[in-house]
């Protein structure tokens, strides 16, 4: 599998805390896409759930974990690997939220997913939703257990507002969140930054 990075805390996409693992590969070139250095499956991303499971329950030693967000790139891309990875996880949270360009109708079988965003970016439609990059995308709540849980955090969200996270790197710096349109042009337009956008 191909995974690009694992960020923790994500408060931005999703309920509670939970860990970020962007995957690395998707065909779409979406016009606008936040992430389009997650385009191609880079060997240097190249891992094994197993490994991500082990980061992981590293961060679960001294930090509670709410939930997972699988984004990229598009993790059904590599549907083998997630659905390998997902109950590895299990033992720390099943609270898991996945993004993918791909319609939920289209998609095979979603063993241990709680909640799908679906479809393509379309850069014209993003309303700046703090969960949805594009109006055109839908949210689907597939855990009825869950369903208490992710009606008050839809609730909370300032549907006309998009909070963001930053982070560090050694390369520069992780933005995270749902971000107005074209913000990684205008951000590349900066003098003297690294900055990239990490949206869905």
């Amino acid at each position: 599998m191909f995974v690009a990075r694992i960020l923790y805390p994500i408060e931005v996409l999703g309920p509670g805390k939970r860990v970020g693992i962007w995957f690395a590969g998707c065909p779409r070139r979406c016009r606008g896409c936040s992430n389009p250095e997650l385009w191609e499956k880079d060997p240097r991303y190249l891992t094994t759930p197993e490994t991500v499971a082990d980061l992981v329950f590293r961060i679960a030693k001294d930090h509670k974990i709410d939930g997972f967000t699988f984004t990229g790139g598009d993790p059904m891309m590599q549907y083998d690997a997630l659905m390998t990875l997902i109950p590895l996880l299990a033992p720390i949270s099943r609270d898991v939220l996945v993004y993918t360009g791909a319609f939920l109708e289209e998609l095979p079988p979603l063993y241990g997913i709680t909640a799908l965003i679906d479809g393509e970016y379309r850069e014209e439609e993003n309303l700046c939703h703090p969960l949805i990059g594009s109006m055109n995308q839908r949210f689907f709540l597939l855990d009825e257990a869950y369903r208490v849980r992710y009606r008050r955090y839809l609730k909370s969200l300032d549907p006309t507002a998009s909070p963001i996270q930053n982070f560090h790197a050694a390369d520069g710096h992780i933005s995270v969140g749902i971000h107005r349109p074209a913000f990684l042009r205008t951000t590349k337009t900066l003098p003297n930054t690294t900055k990239r956008k990490d949206n869905l």
